[in-house]
């Protein structure tokens, strides 16, 4: 029960660290063009996320994939970018959310590459562990646990925005994803100009 809790927190606490706040802004870019209406595609989208981190990450874990951490840092902003962008170019389309084919493969493919990001440290705190299994299933859990909470804020945060300030949903999601790009493009320069071949 304690290695349970461990690995949870670690997960949990990974995720929501202000001072990694990447995963923040893909989870918000990710929610924000849904409402409390639209729960189950939505958890569809951030399970079939997780999934994909956590295929990356045990591959990672387990030797099978070995990837340049600093390529990986820049990636993920990439991923951030060109989620919000696409949640501009579609913002208020009627046939956004028919699209859901597209989104699951998007969810998946950037979920592969947050995994990556995930790894290093992973693999840190289960050097020691003879099994990696377990560990990575508890941090996964940690992490989607993590993960859920951000969507609830955010679809919260939403609710409060469109109801108490009257934003539609379409200047809602120009909005927020135009304040993700401006965050994420230092932190996608930072990342280009550390990169380490």
């Amino acid at each position: 029960m304690d290695s349970f809790l461990f690995y949870f927190k670690e997960g949990l606490f990974h995720v929501l660290d202000w001072n990694a706040y990447d995963h923040i802004l893909f989870l918000v870019v990710l929610t924000v063009p849904y409402l409390f209406s639209n729960w189950k595609k939505l958890l569809t989208l951030v399970t079939i996320f997780t999934l994909g981190h956590t295929l990356s990450l045990a591959l990672s874990a387990y030797g099978v994939v070995r990837v340049n951490s600093s390529l990986v840092e820049v990636l993920i902003p990439i991923t951030i970018l060109i989620t919000a962008l696409y949640n501009i170019f579609t913002a208020g389309k009627k046939n956004r959310n028919q699209k859901i084919g597209i989104h699951l493969f998007a969810a998946l493919f950037f979920g592969l590459i947050h995994g990556l990001g995930f790894s290093t440290y992973f693999k840190m705190m289960t050097a020691s562990s003879e099994s990696k299994l377990l560990p990575l299933i508890e941090y996964t859990l940690g992490i989607e646990a993590a993960q859920l909470i951000i969507v609830f804020v955010v679809l919260v945060i939403s609710f409060v925005g469109q109801a108490i300030f009257r934003f539609s949903l379409r200047d809602w999601v120009m909005v927020i994803s135009s304040i993700v790009i401006g965050v994420a493009i230092p932190v996608f320069k930072t990342a280009l100009s550390s990169i380490n071949f």
